[in-house]
């Protein structure tokens, strides 16, 4: 067997055997390679009353069955030797896939998406701050440079960093596009060759572990927070959707004026319908809201353009093959399985409903008043995660999409999340009131 041979040749001394909660945090149970042969017949327990949004502890005996198609031998050493890493599905001790995993609720649309007939490829593009560490080791909020979108070394100081990080993404056999500084000081972004959906969100996850283990090496944080500081933009995770019949790009109609396919402008209407209560999982916390706002380069608008970058949806490249579209309103926080199942749920209902988007709005949004968006027709995404969450609560689709075991979990999490965070009194309040009043 290939993945013997290669922890023989690499000389493995431990496996990571790999899944999420249902906020996207990243699980593992660690097994020494005398144990591999129990792990490659679905042998190991976990005990899941322990995880986030999974089950109650009377029920609690989980199973990781690994996908042989995600090992991989990470390119670093630790003291005892070489690591490796399968990402798991995680089943019931009946031997059913487990309806809480966020990974068989993207697979569970993908079959769908298969059953019309189409793949689906993912290209995300992730932004991250990196911050310094105190003397403790601990984050800070000072950013390690002042530089700015595309600036170059010495300006960008973290250049070495994210160049690692690259490096190391390559040795794991992950493509990547291009990497940059971003608008932000401190913020930068690195973005993944698209792959098949289901893959592409296990490199989100994976992406994130190397991008933080690689700046704790270089004395910094990696944040994936939407919006850890005021006054400067956020970060997203830019979302590429790529829709094949077979060989043939779905998207792309060379008779079409915008050189786009029916389908394509039905997926784009799909999303649109749905988008509010997508913003629940693609924007997932409190932090969140503070990056959809207007003039920090992040959609606000249910809109889309094909032209310029303020509509919640950019139709970035109409040219056969590359045809596709572009969602820029998720941020890294989320779960990406969850995420590309909700939104890939929702292009497909406008695939079968044959809706049709409203015409494209190529001016740029930022710079409309309320009074012009409301007389053309241009909706606003929710403004903050109670909003979001309450468009949750009324979209049956995007419940369909979750199931009603992460759905029932995430509302619940999520209700608490915003009772907690109005009861707080933050630093804001103190500084406005406390001297005033």
């Amino acid at each position: 067997m290939d993945i013997l041979n290669k922890i023989k040749e690499e000389e493995v001394e431990f496996i990571y055997l790999q899944f999420t909660d249902i906020f996207g945090i990243m699980k593992n149970v660690a097994i020494t390679v005398n144990e591999l042969e129990r792990a490659l017949n679905n042998e190991i327990v976990f005990d899941g009353s322990s995880i986030d949004g999974f089950v109650r502890i009377e029920e609690s005996d989980m199973y990781l069955y690994p996908d042989t198609d995600t090992f991989l031998v990470y390119p670093w050493y630790s003291s005892f030797g070489k690591e490796a890493r399968f990402i798991c599905d995680i089943y019931d001790s009946e031997g059913k896939p487990f309806e809480g995993d966020p990974r068989y609720v993207l697979k569970r649309v993908l079959n769908e998406a298969k059953e019309m007939g189409y793949s689906i490829k993912i290209g995300p593009e992730c932004e991250f701050f990196l911050f310094n560490t105190d003397e403790f080791g601990k984050p800070t909020l000072i950013t390690h440079d002042d530089a700015s979108y595309f600036d170059l070394a010495p300006v960008d100081l973290g250049e070495n960093a994210r160049r690692e990080m690259v490096l190391t993404l390559n040795k794991m056999g992950y493509e990547v596009e291009a990497s940059h500084h971003e608008v932000a000081p401190g913020q930068h972004e690195i973005d993944l060759k698209c792959d098949d959906a289901l893959y592409s969100a296990d490199k989100i996850v994976t992406f994130k572990q190397v991008v933080r283990k690689i700046a704790k090496n270089h004395g910094l944080h990696a944040t994936f927070m939407p919006k850890p500081i005021y006054g400067i933009p956020g970060s997203g995770l830019h979302t590429n959707i790529y829709v094949y019949k077979g060989d043939e790009n779905l998207f792309y109609d060379k008779d079409d004026k915008l050189n786009l396919s029916k389908e394509a402008y039905s997926f784009i209407a799909g999303i649109m319908e749905h988008a509010k209560a997508i913003c629940a999982i693609t924007n997932p916390n409190v932090n969140s809201y503070k990056r959809l706002v207007s003039g920090y380069e992040a959609p606000m608008y249910i809109s889309w353009s094909c032209k310029n970058r303020s509509p919640l949806i950019r139709v970035p490249s109409r040219i056969n093959k590359n045809a596709r579209i572009e969602l820029r309103s998720p941020d890294p926080s989320c779960n990406p399985y969850l995420a590309l199942a909700v939104i890939i749920k929702a292009g497909l209902d406008g695939i079968k409903r044959g809706l049709k988007p409203c015409e494209p709005v190529d001016r740029n949004l930022y710079e409309i008043t309320d009074e012009e968006r409301l007389e053309v027709g241009i909706d606003l995404l929710p403004q903050s995660l109670r909003e979001a969450v309450k468009e949750l609560k009324r979209d049956e689709l995007i419940k369909e999409a979750l199931g009603s075991h992460v759905y029932n979990r995430f509302i619940e999490a999520k209700e608490m999340e915003w009772k907690e965070y109005k009861s707080v009194v933050t630093s804001w309040e103190v500084e406005r009131y406390l001297t005033k009043y």
